[in-house]
């Protein structure tokens, strides 16, 4: 559960901001890469977060948790608690090892990693018990909602905001309005409806697939969270010959497939066609790999694809819905990268020529 953050800044011991957190979440990295509609994912929920945390009146509740069944955790619950106090004090509180199971327990570099962001180990700030304590005010908004989002991504791991859940409320517990926090769900308030919607569509559509093979019952859940998705009807969806559904994203194309053996939904694209596979376009795509959050790019005769896979037994619609928002951002930016570099054709790509051939350059027939 812990990451290699050798920018996060060290604060101290006694469970305050530290003075210069502004940069820990919202920095620009180095070089642009696939990690890019992550992060900028991560930007908006601090972001969103952070007005919501200014706004709040006194007595309000703020929890943000890491959705188990969505992150594969089980038992485990990461969360983090945000009270209100008066004159505008905020006193949070995230998740320790007393209350983690055995196996998901953080080992002490993540501990380290809480004490750099500015966590008290649990027990030092009054009233923290068993959890990690923090201190701050709503003026220092900006910088603990930055710090927040830090401690969801890089030491409790939550991949992308779509993972998390939050609830927002006042003393009586009812629900506050206010905008929603990127895309985090929340347990009620203006994502009800949406997720609610969804619920309700999956369980009618598993009702009217009870008796037929899990294969279709599967085929109508990813229809329904596909439409659901593009705010269109299921029969409206695109759906070519091979019965792939099919989302435009720019200049690139996004297939959703399900797949009977194993039971598996692919989100895929086509990034380039007619390109030349050489040794440093397979280079390039296995070092975008690597920094991808989830899925894969790969080469095989000249097309290059950009795949992520989502498990078909035990069908979570929030992994799929998570597949197919990266894969529409990553494939339409990455298309155009690819191009500039590479040459070939983008699948929208009007009048895209294959770059000439450098016969100097080695050339493999071998796939990552």
């Amino acid at each position: 559960m812990t990451a290699d953050h050798p920018s996060v800044p060290t604060g101290d011991s006694r469970g305050t901001l530290p003075e210069h957190h502004e940069s820990v979440l919202l920095d620009e990295p180095t070089t642009a890469d696939l990690r890019e509609k992550v992060t900028q994912a991560w930007r908006e929920f601090a972001r969103a977060l952070a007005e919501r945390l200014s706004a709040l009146p006194t007595g309000a509740h703020v929890e943000l948790t890491l959705d188990p069944t969505a992150s594969g955790t089980g038992d485990a619950v990461y969360s983090i608690s945000i009270d209100v106090g008066a004159d505008g004090r905020l006193a949070a509180r995230a998740v320790g090892n007393a209350t983690l199971p055995q196996g998901y327990r953080l080992d002490r570099a993540a501990v380290a990693d809480m004490v750099a962001l500015g966590w008290s180990p649990p027990g030092v700030v009054e009233g923290s018990g068993e959890n990690f304590g923090l201190d701050g005010s709503t003026a220092e908004a900006t910088r603990l909602a930055a710090l927040l989002s830090r401690t969801l991504r890089d030491v409790y791991g939550a991949p992308h905001p779509a993972f998390l859940v939050y609830l927002i409320h006042d003393p009586e517990g009812e629900p506050l309005e206010g905008g929603p926090l990127g895309t985090a769900r929340s347990e009620f308030g203006p994502d009800r409806d949406v997720e609610a919607d969804l619920d309700e569509a999956l369980a009618a559509a598993a009702t009217a697939q009870a008796d037929e093979n899990d294969l279709l019952g599967l085929a109508e859940r990813v229809r329904t969270v596909v439409s659901t998705m593009l705010k269109s009807d299921s029969d409206r969806l695109q759906v070519d010959s091979d019965g792939d559904i099919n989302i435009r994203a720019g200049s690139a194309m996004v297939f959703v497939r399900v797949r009977d053996n194993p039971p598996l939904v692919d989100v895929f694209s086509p990034v380039l066609t007619e390109v030349e596979p050489t040794e440093r376009l397979y280079v390039k795509l296995s070092e975008l790999t690597n920094r991808m959050p989830i899925g894969r790019l790969y080469c095989a005769d000249d097309t290059v694809w950009a795949s992520i896979p989502v498990f078909g037994r035990n069908f979570q619609a929030t992994h799929l819905m998570l597949a197919v928002q990266v894969m529409t951002g990553l494939a339409d930016e990455l298309d155009d990268r690819l191009h500039g570099e590479f040459g070939g054709k983008r699948f929208f790509g009007e009048g895209d020529k294959p770059v000439k051939r450098d016969e100097s350059e080695h050339r493999t027939g071998m796939y990552l």
